[in-house]
């Protein structure tokens, strides 16, 4: 039983789009195969009928015997039954191929997009990822949809052809000759629809990922009126996106114009021929109503033919935009030959900042510079490079999975997911996983919970967008608290709450993470207080160290720091 989505998506063949197309046919070559033999069932049942029809003709009707009439009768319905129910089987499978097919390029977008986390945006535009999750996946699940058809389509031919030539030369040189000519017709007209596919591909990515950016930012933009501007901006590029549409469309109408004129002309040709023979008695009349229902079946393979280059030039299109993204490497990697991990209980160690943190510490942080507390966070964490140990070992030389299972980091616009408020809550495991009363308590998050119409149970939207920003803080922290990593590291984690719940997040934080290391980036006093030591930032080197009272005595830029010129 299929069951989606797939528990291994695989490693896609990434060195073009063709290539990850004849990827995607391998790694799913069973239901594919299945989807081939139903196709080559139902199709070639089809152009088996006209040939059961033209000897009941001449060896029942025309010769008046009941007995050959009622077999070839029961051949025509046998014919009939097996077209049905393989038809019916085909259609199912190439479903099935279609969701797998799209599912596992979902998939592996998902897993890359995870992969590469905060750097994807720095490669490839949202827009571009909501795209090709979309109708890039859309795109090549319906190429496999077709795989069946098609295979069945060549080989009905080929039957075809066979079964003509060995009645009447003529008419089967007609087909043999006459159908790959029609074909031909149709080549000339795939590289510029997929040339025109690709235009539109980049067109509605650029419009999409400016329509992205916008709602991300649409409170700035109301906040100076720059709505006009932006509608402006997006008008013309929507006018774009539908100028290279009507391209497209108009290229595609022409194939689909010639996907029915050209094999109608076909029909009437071989039809008036078959006539013609049939007038001079070189065929029976069996084998003319067998020649006419052949030249109608043809129209089917043809057809599909043509669907297949249309579709295929969609699929590899998309595909090309989407080997771009999985292509794509992480900035950060493991070491080529990774030291062991440091045991429980290790020094962590900024040697660019000279930040020490002990273990089992709670360390504050305060910067004169927001932005080097946040990159000495991201340091710590390992999501950019840097001099930075733990136990005496380098970051850089310990396997990242390791670091990431030992080290939390979560910054000061933290995400939260659409979902209820537990699954924002629940966290991969990571060894000991605090239950989420334990950390809503310890945020003095109560009200959040109380607030909502299902407690725990409630939907949040996407960004938590139903809650204050002071609400989706402390949710995010009781987050971040829950894994119990061995190392938290939180960049203001208290800095869009009001005083009075920033003391009480303060004393109970110090509490619940105590005998494990906490590093907190804040110039809050009331955190700072809490703190069993202070560092202070300057121009990302600690200058200064001590608890929050002494550095308040001792150190005036300190004391102006966090009291923002209000001693003076």
């Amino acid at each position: 039983m299929l069951t989606l989505p797939l528990a291994n998506p695989g490693r896609p063949d990434v060195r073009s789009g063709r290539r990850y197309l004849w990827w995607i046919v391998r790694n799913q070559w069973r239901p594919l195969a299945v989807g081939v033999l139903l196709g080559v069932l139902w199709m070639g049942s089809q152009a088996l009928m006209p040939a059961a029809l033209g000897r009941a003709i001449d060896t029942g009707v025309a010769t008046g015997d009941r007995v050959a009439l009622l077999r070839w009768c029961g051949v025509l319905l046998g014919l009939g039954l097996l077209q049905t129910l393989s038809g019916v089987l085909r259609h199912r499978v190439a479903v099935v191929n279609f969701l797998i097919g799209s599912s596992r390029t979902q998939q592996l977008l998902a897993r890359q997009v995870a992969d590469l986390g905060a750097e994807v945006t720095a490669c490839t535009a949202s827009g571009d990822i909501a795209a090709a999750s979309g109708t890039d996946a859309r795109n090549i699940g319906r190429t496999l949809d077709v795989t069946a058809r098609f295979v069945g389509a060549i080989v009905s031919f080929i039957a075809i052809a066979a079964i003509l030539v060995s009645t009447s030369p003529v008419l089967g040189a007609v087909v043999v000759v006459g159908v790959p000519l029609l074909i031909g017709t149709i080549g000339p007209l795939v590289r510029p629809l997929e040339a025109r596919e690709r235009r539109q591909r980049e067109k509605l990515g650029a419009a999409s990922a400016m329509a992205a950016d916008t709602v991300g930012g649409l409170r700035v933009l109301r906040g100076f009126g720059g709505e006009r501007v932006f509608v402006d901006r997006f008008r013309t590029a929507s006018g774009e996106v539908r100028t290279a549409a009507v391209e497209t469309a108009r290229l595609q109408s022409t194939l689909d114009a010639l996907q029915v004129g050209v094999p109608g002309l076909f029909v009437v040709g071989v039809t008036w021929l078959g006539a013609r023979l049939a007038i001079d008695g070189t065929i029976t009349a069996g084998q003319l109503v067998a020649f006419y229902a052949y030249a109608a079946f043809l129209v089917i393979p043809l057809k599909t033919f043509t669907e297949v280059a249309r579709k295929f030039a969609a699929a590899t299109v998309s595909a090309d935009r989407l080997v771009k993204l999985l292509a794509q490497q992480r900035s950060i990697v493991d070491a080529d030959a990774p030291l062991p991990a440091p045991p429980a209980g290790a020094d962590l160690a900024d040697i660019s900042s000279g930040l020490l943190v002990r273990p089992g510490w709670f360390v504050a942080v305060a910067a004169t510079s927001p932005t080097e507390a946040t990159e000495l966070g991201d340091r710590l964490g390992r999501y950019v490079d840097g001099a930075v140990a733990l136990g005496g070992r380098p970051l850089a030389r310990l396997p990242l999975a390791e670091v990431r299972r030992r080290i939390v980091v979560s910054d000061k616009d933290p995400m939260l997911l659409a979902g209820t408020l537990a699954d924002n809550l629940d966290v991969p495991r990571r060894g000991r996983v605090l239950a989420p009363e334990v950390v809503l308590e310890a945020t003095a998050a109560g009200d959040v919970v109380d607030g909502l119409p299902d407690g725990l149970a409630s939907e949040l939207p996407e960004r938590g967008r139903s809650l204050s920003g002071g609400q989706r803080q402390r949710v995010a922290l009781a987050r971040a608290l829950s894994a119990d990593p061995e190392i938290l590291v939180l960049d203001e984690p208290t800095s869009a709450v009001d005083a009075h719940t920033e003391a009480r997040i303060a004393e109970r934080l110090h509490d619940l993470r105590r005998g494990r290391t906490t590093v907190v980036m804040t110039t809050s006093p009331l955190v700072l207080d809490r703190a069993d030591v202070v560092a202070f930032l300057v121009d990302g080197v600690v200058v200064a160290e001590g608890t929050h009272r002494d550095l308040l005595r001792d150190c005036p830029p300190y004391r102006d720091l966090v009291t923002r010129g209000e001693s003076e």
